[in-house]
């Protein structure tokens, strides 16, 4: 028998009661799987609405679409566990010159590339921390000035393909997912740009913050020769990525297996892939991946149960008819994710917003990439927004004892304004994320 509710009810049900079990701390996938459970047995009908969970849970992870996700975090492991990560920063350092902030412009530039090569922020993030923060540390620098450029360039690794949660976005949401991972390219450059010149412009108003220190000067061949042995080849496997999924040629499973094929052939040429770094890389990846996949089982049947009970079309329908104009809803749209990304982690956003944001964004006719690339701008302030960012605590975990907490939540700020602001600019000039995909697609 299926339980009559009004779809306020079910709407209060399904999106309150799994709300309401992430804010107390049970983990994502549980937080769904029990309301997913509860909501089956009230709107599907008792045992075979059960039975019918069931078949929906293993038909959402069997989906193709979702094999870049496992591979993508693989190139990241592979780079971190091989060693060629500490490679490119060597590779990066070389080349920036004697500009204020050296250090801090550096791990800007090395984070831009690992994003490039590497589909996890918070590995960049841990292995950025973990290199070059007692490095300049050591040097003399301000813990703010040190930590806050880390944080945010891990957090731009979202913005830039290949990255596994752009990939999950675009099969949770229906959005085009190579459009997607184009159309995060250009915001997540402008993005670091500005951490660069916000660097460079405040350690010359106080210098004290990063003090200059002598650093080996190379020339020549010398210079360049990390930049030509690693860097390049690396960054190589992204224009391949990117290129083969743009150009139609590879679908973007096709392409992020290409990717995983070439950084593994490179680890190899390097000399620096071993059985044991190997193993240590895949079983990384499975377990991300795993996390990653178990939560989209309780995402996918979660917004079937809801759309079932009524409670999807009731919220989209009072929404749309309260007679706004579209950009009004994105922009509180966009309001909203702000505002979870305070308290919940990326994939609950998603999770418990798409099931209604998209019908929305359809209704209205919306640009869907121009949507997502917002929806993906929020979510890589969501890593850096005090008190739960993701990247807070990945840079507590890996800094030395005499980094506070304060010292952490006063580094992110600036950055936090500067997304804020990106947001803004692609809120205001569509270009920005529409123009890349438009072009190459």
């Amino acid at each position: 028998m299926t339980w009559s509710m009004s779809w306020q009810g079910a709407a209060w049900l399904m999106l309150g009661g799994s709300t309401v079990l992430i804010f107390l701390g049970l983990p994502v996938a549980f937080s769904f799987l029990v309301i997913n459970i509860i909501g089956a047995w009230l709107f599907l009908g008792g045992e075979p609405g059960l039975v019918q969970l069931a078949r929906n849970s293993v038909a959402s992870v069997a989906s193709f679409a979702l094999t870049p996700i496992p591979l993508f975090v693989l190139m990241g492991e592979v780079l971190f566990h091989t060693g060629l990560a500490v490679k490119v920063i060597d590779g990066v350092e070389r080349l920036i010159r004697n500009v204020p902030g050296r250090l801090a412009v550096v791990a800007v530039v090395a984070g831009t590339v690992f994003s490039a090569i590497s589909g996890s922020t918070i590995a960049t993030t841990a292995m950025l921390g973990s290199l070059m923060l007692p490095v300049m540390l050591a040097r003399g620098y301000h813990p703010v000035m040190a930590t806050g450029p880390i944080m945010a360039i891990g957090a731009v690794d979202m913005l830039i393909p290949p990255s596994a949660l752009t990939v999950l976005l675009g099969s949770l949401s229906g959005i085009s997912i190579s459009k997607l991972l184009i159309g995060g390219v250009m915001p997540g450059l402008l993005l670091s740009a500005a951490f660069i010149a916000y660097i460079v412009v405040r350690v010359k108003l106080k210098p004290e913050l990063a003090p200059a220190s002598a650093f080996q000067e190379y020339h020549g061949w010398e210079k360049l020769r990390p930049f030509f042995q690693y860097v390049l080849p690396l960054v190589s496997i992204f224009v391949i990525v990117v290129a083969s999924m743009s150009a139609g040629w590879a679908t973007p499973t096709e392409s992020a297996a290409i990717g995983a094929l070439a950084t593994v052939a490179l680890a190899l040429a390097y000399r620096a892939l071993t059985i044991e770094n190997l193993l240590q890389a895949l079983h990384g990846t499975a377990s991300i991946s795993g996390m990653i996949l178990f939560i989209i089982v309780g995402a996918t049947t979660f917004s079937q149960i809801l759309s079932f009970s009524g409670a999807s079309n009731g919220l989209v329908e009072l929404i749309t008819g309260q007679g706004l104009p579209p950009l009004a809803v994105i922009a509180g749209m966009m309001l909203i994710l702000i505002f979870l990304g305070v308290f919940v982690d990326q994939v609950s956003m998603m999770m418990i917003t798409l099931p209604i944001f998209m019908p929305l964004v359809q209704r209205f006719g919306i640009d869907q990439v121009w949507f997502g690339v917002m929806f993906l701008i929020c979510m890589q302030m969501g890593l850096l927004l005090p008190p739960h960012g993701m990247l807070l605590m990945t840079m507590k975990g890996v800094a030395p004892a005499e980094v506070t907490m304060g010292h952490i939540f006063r580094a992110v700020t600036p950055f936090v304004v500067m997304s804020v602001l990106m947001l803004v600019l692609v809120f205001f000039v569509p270009a920005v994320a529409v123009w890349l995909p438009q072009m190459l697609g």
